[in-house]
């Protein structure tokens, strides 16, 4: 009997064939715990909690006709021991030492011909274990992730295993015809998603007036897409450069929350106009440490907008929108950064450009690797950095019977990007990751630990106003 084949989604399809041969698309979760861990334990809970996940038993095959496209088939072969391994942390056992064998870990391709995944614990990390989790950006973005790592998760030590995920819908029958029809109606359903038309009946969608706002919609896409086309590149800089597949990773120390809350409240603001602010901050720094005159020099990041219902997280994939914003590195007082940074944020909530790149990923996901490698390579050019902040749990979460002291990740710099800073929120704290090709920064943590002086600056300013 032949193996079943289910395309992947057009946006987990373009995230699949952005990979360079010296930047995978990956994402990398960093999990440290009060406590050693049983690998015995881990193994018994990712075969109760992760594998009745189908798409952690299946592995990726091009094929199709007339243009070849990413599938998702069953595992024939599949062994648990090929994506969980087993690591003891070289002394001295410290901080640098697990960011040292995360880097290694990145570095590293994974296997193509198996379910794009691996775990590794790593014992004698401080008192406890450290879990990397390492997975490739087409099974799932961060909220999902979080999600599933919520489910993975217990609240008490030994809380009960949650009830088994909902069976999966089968996948529908599709023909040649599908790779050209697919990213037209994947556009009709994830702008009807965004402005919840959903549901509202025919006679909405065939009056005239919302006939003409649809066409008004259109237009405001492509206008955006052609706006985003003629931005000028990011000019040279120490952020940008060849990529040598070698990458470095590091973290802030984890810092109260609500210290971010304090400032937002303080000034207005929201928390995540805060973490941007201190976030350029410190790029600002480690630019003026580098011989570099920030004002002198426009910084774009790419940032990612959920447009995930929250109720649908743990189907997985991937469900986000792109967006430029450019980083106020070069405002020296922090609250103007801080100002600069809301407008930012506020034009991008205005704005549909989130949804327009989230639809172009569903069209170039459809169209054969060579054709969107010249648009990825396109947009790429116009940053120099990956900014993504995302929401985890407010409680401790306890893996495996130990206590979760401190969660992290490391966000992918696709294409020819080689940086990439990610904001992650758990119980109470938060923590910046950030990773980088060796090529272009070596030592990740000249910014990750300008993040505490950068917060307490910008807090010193909101307390004079």
């Amino acid at each position: 009997m032949a193996t079943r084949l289910i395309r992947l989604d057009p946006v987990d399809a373009a995230w699949y064939h952005l990979d360079r041969p010296v930047n995978e698309t990956q994402v990398t979760g960093l999990v440290l715990t009060a406590t050693p861990l049983s690998l015995a334990r881990l193994r018994a809970l990712i075969e109760q909690r992760l594998l009745p996940f189908a798409r952690f038993r299946q592995r990726v095959v091009e094929y199709g006709f007339p243009v070849a496209l990413p599938h998702w088939e069953l595992d024939p072969d599949f062994d648990l021991d090929r994506h969980l391994h087993h690591v003891a942390l070289p002394e001295p056992g410290d901080m640098p030492a697990l960011f040292e064998l995360v880097g290694d870990l990145v570095s590293t391709r994974l296997d193509h011909e198996r379910p794009l995944w691996q775990v590794h614990l790593v014992d004698r990390v401080g008192q406890g274990s450290a879990l990397v989790l390492r997975y490739h950006h087409c099974l799932a973005d961060g909220t999902a992730m979080m999600a599933l790592i919520s489910r993975t998760c217990d609240r008490e030590a030994d809380a009960p295993p949650p009830p088994p995920p909902a069976p999966e819908a089968p996948a529908q029958p599709g023909n040649w015809l599908d790779p050209f029809v697919r990213p037209a109606l994947h556009m009709v359903e994830q702008s009807s998603r965004v402005i919840d038309a959903v549901g509202r009946g025919v006679q909405q969608v065939t009056h005239p007036e919302q006939v003409l706002d649809q066409v008004r919609g259109v237009a405001v896409g492509v206008g955006t897409a052609v706006m985003a086309v003629i931005k000028p590149a990011d000019p040279p800089s120490p952020l940008r450069g060849s990529l040598s597949g070698k990458r470095r990773v590091a973290c802030s120390e984890p810092l109260p929350l609500e210290q971010f809350k304090a400032i937002g409240k303080a000034t207005g603001t929201k928390v995540n106009d805060v973490l941007i602010a201190v976030t350029s901050g410190a790029l600002r720094q480690y630019l003026l440490a580098a011989g570099v005159d920030p004002q002198r020099l426009p910084l774009r990041a790419i940032v990612p907008v959920d447009l995930r219902a929250p109720e649908r997280a743990l189907e997985l994939g991937n469900a986000f929108g792109l967006t430029f914003l450019d980083l106020p590195v070069g405002v020296a007082d922090p609250l103007e950064r801080l100002a600069r940074a809301r407008a930012g944020m506020e034009a991008i909530k205005c704005s549909p450009e989130a949804l327009v790149f989230l639809n172009l990923l569903a069209l170039f996901g459809q169209t054969p690797k060579p054709v969107e490698d010249l648009a990825s390579n396109l947009f790429s050019s116009k940053a120099s950095v990956v900014l993504t902040n995302v929401v985890g749990p407010q409680q401790p979460l306890y893996l495996a019977g130990s206590r979760i002291t401190r969660l992290s990740f490391f966000v992918p710099h696709p294409v020819s990007l080689g940086l990439g800073i990610s904001l992650l929120s758990y119980n109470g704290e938060v923590v910046l990751g950030v990773i980088s090709d060796a090529e272009v920064l070596a030592e990740p943590a000249r910014i990750s630990d300008r993040f505490a002086s950068e917060v307490a600056a910008l807090q010193a300013r909101a307390c004079e106003g």
